[in-house]
């Protein structure tokens, strides 16, 4: 008996030895320990996986890391990871036990008792609800979480045990077995875009809540009532843009705390706050984000803005107006005031921004394209046909202006830039110069080509005005004739060249003569002057001798009437002398008394030097040469 006794004893601490061993778990620093419990009296409801009371099944109370007793025969014991989340990614929680959702509901209330979802007891008795938990766990978060009561779904895994038949038949599960992409798992980064180089903004879109106001397409907190109120103060239109583009978001924690969303009476849909710059938690089930570029002004441009939300529609633009209407911000319709240089976080689906340049635009009809803008990206050189059938095309420059506080008119008058160009200013200028060509010759066109680009400058200007365009200048920038007319026009213009050369040589030996005789005068200008005063010299010596001759005349004349006198007189005197004469001593000795006298007073020797006679007497040769002077003697 004492051998049977022993070895039943021995039996039985051997038994229970294994019964303890077995019973005993080891659970790791980062791992928890289902419980399940093979049988029990009580069962679970239907609808519920976790046993709270002591029910056959999943039991609430997990075993923490550590050395663990849980009897073997009655618990089994399964051994799983701790929610770990890695940097960068959230997790999002589907509860598999608590109370079901409201009709209508895709997510479940959160209540601040339920913190992390650690606490299982806290979490149903405060009234938790089964399916997607509002809140989502953060970057780094590390959790011993109930594996049954809650699934975990992150980018690379999915933690806990699913309860669904639908999705335990899909086999391992992952971020696909519930509708997600493993980038919907990832912490929303809004940053700057490397690629395009543009600053980005968040469009926020919810998939619970109230629906939308009638007529609304977006949510935003409280409306506008602040709007009408900043209106009803007098507040004026910087004011009220300022305050639409200042965010609401900080009463949600930008959509992270989705409860307070709606709380705060959010609405499902389109969000009219954007997300800026910064990293959030969201919710993949219950917000989507889409990243658009942020509106950028830049300097020489403004934002006319065309707003689809806000306060109905009233008119600021007055009776005279015909195109459409203006608004102030904060109504629907294109507002009064646009946005000036600068960067702003205008929600694209609210808003559409029309870029409108403010500085003088330059316009080409031709074949290159303004680099700075491209408006003119479909203007082409005009064709244009003359008046005698010659075709030919024609670049054309036009610069217009939009004053930046008529750029809300201006787009409300042709709905864009583009359709200004491609709609009003193409359609002026092309038909202008082609009606204005085809009514002239081609030769007059060229002859006249700045008085037809001053007339389209005139005529595009006047039809502008009506769309509160400014026109700064229209140039004709190059004309490509045809090859005929080019060579007529050649020819003509050579013969043009050379008769203007041909007058241009004239007027050079014109201007050589001109040139010859400046010098020559210059040259001669001291002889010049040198026989100007000897003319001077020569009238007065002539004058002198006018003068004198005239008093040498008047002299002579007297003095010859006087010697006239006086010759007769002595004449008369010797004639009535000779008559004495005669009577007294008769011809012949009166002849040679006077011949002698003659010759005594004249100084002609009667005798000469040298005597030679002859045969004769001296008387002979006396009376010879007394009688040689006889006539000379009757002359006198």
């Amino acid at each position: 008996m004492l051998t049977l006794t022993i070895a039943v004893l021995a039996v039985f601490f051997i038994v229970a030895g294994i019964l303890t061993l077995l019973s005993l778990h080891r659970i790791g620093p980062t791992e928890v320990g289902l419980v399940t419990r093979r049988f029990s009296q009580r069962r679970l409801t239907d609808d519920n996986p976790i046993a709270f009371q002591g029910e056959a099944g999943y039991q609430a109370d997990l075993l923490m890391p550590g050395i663990r007793f849980k009897f073997c025969l009655l618990y089994s014991v399964e051994k799983y990871p701790w929610v770990q989340i890695p940097a960068g990614q959230i997790g999002v929680v589907i509860a598999q036990i608590g109370e079901p959702l409201p009709n209508g509901a895709k997510s479940a209330r959160y209540r601040k008792e339920f913190a992390q979802f650690t606490d299982l007891s806290a979490f149903v008795k405060n009234g938790g609800q089964k399916g997607v938990q509002r809140p989502v766990l953060a970057p780094g978060t590390t959790l011993p979480m109930h594996p049954v009561a809650f699934l975990v779904i992150t980018r690379d895994r999915v933690y806990g045990i699913p309860v669904s038949e639908q999705i335990q038949g899909k086999g391992p599960l992952t971020a696909a077995s519930f509708g997600l992409m493993p980038d919907d798992l990832e912490v929303v980064r809004i940053e700057h875009d490397p690629r395009s180089q543009h600053d980005m903004i968040g469009i926020v879109t919810v998939f619970e809540g109230d629906p939308l106001a009638s007529g609304d397409i977006a949510s935003r907190i409280g409306g506008y009532a602040d709007v009408a109120a900043l209106e009803q103060g007098n507040a004026v239109d910087a004011e009220i843009i300022e305050r639409l583009l200042s965010s609401k978001n900080d009463l949600h924690n930008s959509y992270q705390d989705f409860q307070s969303f709606l709380d705060q009476n959010g609405r499902i849909g389109l969000q009219h706050d954007p997300l800026l710059y910064g990293a959030y938690n969201l919710n993949p089930f219950l917000v989507r984000v889409e990243r658009v570029p942020m509106l950028l002004v830049e300097q020489g441009q403004v934002a006319v803005i065309k707003s689809y939300v806000g306060l109905p529609t009233a008119d600021t633009s007055g009776t005279e107006f015909k195109f459409g209407t203006l608004v102030r911000p904060g109504h629907r319709g294109i507002w009064q005031e646009p946005l000036r240089t600068g960067k702003y976080p205008l929600n694209p689906y609210c808003y559409k921004a029309e870029l409108v340049p403010t500085a003088i635009l330059t316009l080409n009809w031709a074949e290159r394209v303004s680099a700075a803008h491209k408006l003119d990206a479909k203007l082409e050189s005009i064709v244009a046909k003359s008046s005698e059938g010659f075709v030919f095309k024609m670049d054309l420059q036009v610069q217009i202006h939009v004053p930046d506080a008529r750029a809300p008119r201006v787009i409300s008058t042709v709905g864009t830039i583009n359709n200004l160009i491609d709609e009003v200013l193409q359609a002026a200028v092309g038909n202008h110069f082609r009606d204005t060509l085809q009514s002239m010759p081609a030769v007059k066109f060229i002859e006249t080509r700045q008085q037809v680009q001053r007339s389209a400058y005139d005529r595009i200007r006047q039809q502008l005005e009506a769309y509160f365009v400014e026109t700064r200048g229209v140039y004709i920038q190059d004309v490509i004739l045809p090859q005929d007319l080019v060579a007529v026009l050649t020819q003509r213009e050579i013969a043009k060249q050379e008769i203007a050369t041909f007058e241009q040589q004239k007027q050079a030996q014109l201007q050589r003569i001109e040139t010859e005789q400046a010098r020559g005068t210059a040259d001669m200008q001291a002889d010049l002057a040198k026989s100007k005063v000897g003319v001077t010299i020569r009238t007065n010596n002539a004058n002198a001798r006018k003068a004198e001759a005239e008093g040498e005349s008047f002299y002579i004349e007297q003095t010859g009437k006087a010697k006239g006198a006086e010759v007769r007189a002595v004449g008369l005197a010797k004639a009535e002398g000779f008559t004495k004469q005669v009577e007294a001593l008769g011809p012949n000795a009166t002849l040679l008394v006077n011949a002698i006298d003659s010759l005594s007073k004249s100084g002609t020797p009667i005798v000469p030097n040298i005597l030679v006679t002859g045969g004769g007497g001296t008387l002979e040769a006396l009376a010879a040469s007394l009688l040689k002077h006889v006539p000379s003697i009757a002359k006198q």
